[in-house]
């Protein structure tokens, strides 16, 4: 996953947890506007979520954020 997706991820998992809670779970279509407009972007987020760490649709936000700062 390139950097500045990343980067922007960890801002709306810091987001999520501070507004929902700790606990709070997320899809990767949360890095995303509600319309596909970048259509690689979104494929290589699926990518990572999906195929390279083998995630549940809905995670806890924070283990998201902790595998993106592992980048």
């Amino acid at each position: 996953m390139r950097k500045s997706l990343a980067h922007k991820a960890i801002q709306i998992c810091d987001e999520k947890m501070r507004t929902k809670g700790e606990g709070v779970g997320l899809s990767f279509y949360a890095f995303f506007k509600n319309k596909n407009d970048d259509p690689a972007l979104l494929m290589e987020a699926a990518t990572w979520w999906i195929q390279d760490h083998k995630l549940d649709h809905f995670e806890k936000a924070a283990k998201i954020k902790h595998l993106l700062q592992a980048l």
